[in-house]
């Protein structure tokens, strides 16, 4: 047999020795740990068999690292593996490293590799955390052991724990930032993710750094764990192992997301059942969560421990604070270990003393461990206690330390004890296309946002926010209504009007007075309007703006509602803000302020001051009356009513020398805070001009934010558009000629393919997040078609599946039965689209070619939403 043959053999073992445990392991025949080990092994043995026909150079020694070094290998994870030589290699021996290396991947092995000296790994070690832990997991498999023996001496010679422990403290920090400091991602990495595998990994290397060993039992015996937290953690431990088995093997690849489509299929694997309203895969998850939640708060006990064992402070300075608390090395303690079970009340002035106490940045262990062994006593009586609910509202209305206080309270339990309707909510999933977080941790984003608002540093950033707020009287209830407005969800019915009864209830109990509980409530019921109103109602129609403010009524009503609207946004998915939406909210704001003081809200009122406005500004750019009156005259009222005075203003500068050009004219210019383009194309209306921009924008993957359309009195198209694309990034302005050109070079050839086509060239798109969650959670698509009560138009509102092309398939439908687009309102909320149109036809006047029209949109929808399926 010669070498070739002898290689493939070693690769053939290894497959099949890999699917025989596999096998096994699918079958409950072996645990994860001994699935693990054995894996390992199986490598071990081919490394041994592959140096028999690929020999390493003369007293190399082959050396595992990482997870591998430390004796587990997962299904599809990185082979990680150190070849460490004497001295540089050779050129001859160059060669030998080369052939084995290319063996390794040709056995079919995901190798990381490296090659080094002794002095080279030590040297490499001093300033990169990464490789120093690999080499702290080091594990000889061939070769010359001596060789091995002498790096590992050395490393541990050289290794100070001290500045290991600094090192991975801030490495955490940074893995933990990167996932927002939270466990409760919808989608969670059981590995990087807080709370998650990588962090019990910390515990083992700070262990092994030292000196203990990696062992949960050593911890408990050098005093930093107690037997009841090494119990948890170990516990928690097999299951990330199983947990991370199983998505490697769904994935057949390396893969340690928690993905919205592995959910059902992973408790369908874990046998777990539905328990209430809850599926299956919701079950799963909060298991997952109260793992994570638990692994997070014990890594923080951890570090602490760790901190003071690598830093002990002799006599360390004790600073009374008052009966009960004191300060030690700057962290809250309680002076008496039952201080809780004596005085339950403490439960929470512990939380308030923190708040009363910046100079305090945490909580010692041992407050910590006894706030969570005594949340228990937070029971009805303890709830009932007026001094209990003075301290809550206390810790709301303290100027600072809210967010950080409201976080620990959770982790430890002490919020969802002390709320019991918020314990329901702890780790509830959100089974829509836009949020990212459960309902808890949205809830505290929502509370953080709005704490931002009142900060001076994040002023630029939310301008009008950060006004308000400062003028809003008790803006601490802002806090209440975030802390219930999703309070009720997961219980069926509309959430809205149950978390209103909820914090009607808490208003009560704590005493707020008449007028505050009667805000917190309003906000609370209707803390949807607001955003809905802006994002799906036509904001030029004096009756949309007249009803908004009868639900409003006052100012502090309406200041109120804008705030947690805009923080409750921004606190669902960093995708689902936008400077439009926010552009949206604040036009709606002014125009219900100036209803409220007494504006007119009838039409000709509200197009008296719009013209006045523009007029204002177009002087300011120079042009004079008989120059923006060329261009005005050809405009109709309902032109100036659906667009605001800076955009007339813009429209007339660049079309007042062309309002009866034979060309197309596309101008474009970057939106405030650059974060997308707005556009206006003027042009002869012609046949099918809708649907040729939005296949412009489709074919050049540029997502539509807002559209208006309006036919002149002579029959020119001005159409104008708010576009964004991941491709602008922040080089905005660089794409307006680019868009200007490309824009008016495909209206004016009318270069329009079929868009059944396009979209099957096309729709081979890749697995985006995005993609991938809308496919988890499809939208049935739905449509509705009324008359509008003041014209001879239709509105035409749809929901469905954000999916690429949908606006491009929807205006080639109004095409194909001859229907007039004269507004298009265009809200994404993640991945799902909420779009009103405004049109008109004779298809619409007649019943029969209405309900065709309406199932070729349904039609439509339902083949992008399911590419494989059509409605019969």
């Amino acid at each position: 047999m010669n070498i070739t043959s002898k290689v493939l053999l070693i690769k053939q073992q290894i497959n099949e020795q890999q699917k025989h445990l596999f096998d096994s392991y699918r079958q409950q025949k072996i645990r994860p740990d001994t699935l693990l080990v054995s894996l390992r092994k199986v490598i071990d043995q081919a490394f041994k068999n592959l140096v028999e026909f690929y020999p390493l150079p003369q007293h190399a020694a082959l050396c595992a690292v990482g997870g591998y070094g430390r004796g587990e290998l997962y299904p599809f994870s990185d082979i990680d593996i150190l070849v460490l030589l004497r001295q540089d290699p050779e050129p001859k021996e160059k060669i030998e490293l080369e052939s084995f290396v290319a063996m390794l991947w040709d056995l079919g092995l995901e190798i990381g590799h490296s090659v080094r000296t002794i002095e080279q790994c030590l040297e490499i070690s001093k300033t990169d955390i990464t490789i120093e832990t690999s080499l702290l997991e080091l594990r000889f498999l061939l070769g010359n052991r001596k060789l091995a023996l002498e790096l590992n001496k050395k490393f541990r010679d050289q290794l100070n724990p001290r500045e290991f422990f600094l090192a991975k403290k801030l490495e955490l920090q940074q893995r933990h930032a990167r996932f927002n400091d939270t466990p409760y991602s919808l989608e969670p990495n059981c590995k990087e993710s807080p709370g998650g595998h990588r962090d019990l990994q910390q515990i083992h290397w700070l262990a092994t750094a030292a000196g203990m060993g990696p062992s949960w039992r050593n911890l408990v015996s050098a005093g930093l764990m107690t037997d009841d937290e090494s119990s948890k953690l170990k516990k928690a431990e097999q299951e990330f192992k199983r947990l991370r088995i199983e998505l490697h093997l769904l994935a057949n690849k390396r893969d340690d997301r928690l993905l919205f489509h592995t959910q059902p299929v992973l408790a369908e694997i874990y046998k777990i059942k539905p328990q209430d309203s809850k599926r299956p895969s919701e079950v799963l998850m909060q298991r997952y969560y109260n793992s994570a939640r638990i692994v997070y708060q014990l890594t923080q006990f951890m570090m602490q421990n760790f901190q003071d064992y690598f830093f002990p402070v002799t006599n360390p300075m004790r600073v009374d604070i008052d009966e009960d608390f004191c300060s030690i090395q700057q962290r809250l303690d309680i002076k008496a270990d039952d201080a809780f079970e004596r005085k339950p009340q403490l439960l929470l002035k512990s939380f308030l003393v923190m708040q009363q106490h910046p100079e305090l940045t945490d909580m010692t262990v041992r407050t910590q461990r006894a706030i969570w062994s005594s949340r228990f006593r937070i029971d009805a009586q303890f709830r009932r206690n007026p001094v209990n609910r003075r301290l809550f509202l206390q810790i709301l209305q303290s100027p600072v330390g809210i967010v950080h206080n409201l976080r620990r309270m959770t982790m430890l339990n002490v919020l969802p004890m002390y709320i019991p309707a918020f314990k329901n909510v702890v780790g509830q999933m959100q089974h829509d296309l836009f949020h990212v977080y459960t309902v808890d941790q949205h809830t505290l984003m929502v509370i953080r946002n709005l704490r931002r608002f009142t900060m001076p540093e994040h002023a630029r950033e939310y301008p009008l926010a950060s006004h308000l707020i400062a003028y809003f009287e008790k803006h601490w209830l802002l806090y209440v209504a975030a802390l219930f407005h999703d309070i009720a969800k997961g219980r069926g019915g509309d959430h809205s009007e149950l978390g209103a009864i909820e914090v009607r209830k808490f208003a009560k109990d704590h005493k707020l007075e008449p007028q505050d509980a009667r805000l917190v409530e309003f906000l609370v019921e209707n803390h949807l309007v607001m955003s809905q109103v802006a994002q799906k109602q036509d904001l030029s129609d004096p009756q949309v703006i007249q009803n908004f403010v009868d639900l409003v009524k006052t100012e502090r009503y309406l200041s109120a509602l804008y705030l947690l609207t805009v923080a409750d946004i921004r606190g669902t998915s960093p995708k689902v803000w936008s400077a439009w939406k926010g552009k949206l909210l604040e036009d709606l704001y002014n125009q219900a302020l100036a209803a409220l003081g007494g504006a007119q809200l009838d039409r000709s009122s509200i197009l008296a001051q719009r013209k006045n406005e523009a007029m204002a500004l177009i002087s300011l750019a120079g042009l004079d009356d008989e120059d923006r009156d060329a261009f005005w005259s050809k405009m109709d009222v309902a032109y100036f009513l659906r667009h605001d005075p800076q955009e007339i203003a813009w429209h007339t500068r660049q079309l007042y020398k062309s309002v009866s050009t034979t060309q197309t004219i596309v101008k474009a210019r970057p939106t405030d805070k650059n974060e997308g383009i707005q556009l206006l194309v003027y042009t002869k209306d012609k046949e099918n001009l809708f649907e040729l921009i939005c296949s412009y924008f489709y074919e050049n993957q540029i997502n539509i934010l807002d559209a208006r359309i309006h036919t002149s009195t002579e029959g020119y198209a001005l159409d104008s558009f708010i576009i964004e694309s991941l491709a602008f990034g922040e080089d905005t302005r660089s794409y307006v000629p680019i868009i200007e050109h490309g824009l008016a070079d495909k209206i004016t050839k009318k270069q329009l393919e079929d868009f059944q086509c396009v979209l099957k060239r096309r729709s081979r798109f890749s697995m985006s997040p995005g993609i991938r969650r809308s496919r988890t959670f499809p939208i049935v698509p739905s449509i509705e078609l009324q008359p509008d009560e003041h014209s001879k138009s239709w509105r035409l509102s749809i929901t469905a599946t954000d999916t690429p092309g949908i606006l491009y398939s929807l205006a080639s439908t109004f095409s194909r039965h001859n229907i007039n687009l004269q507004m298009a309102k265009v809200m994404t909320l993640g991945e799902r689209v909420e779009d009103v149109f405004i049109l008109d036809g004779v298809t619409l006047e007649n019943p029969r070619t209405q309900l065709l029209f309406e199932r070729d949109l349904l039609e439509t929808l339902k083949y992008l939403t399911y590419p494989d399926t059509r409605i019969k």
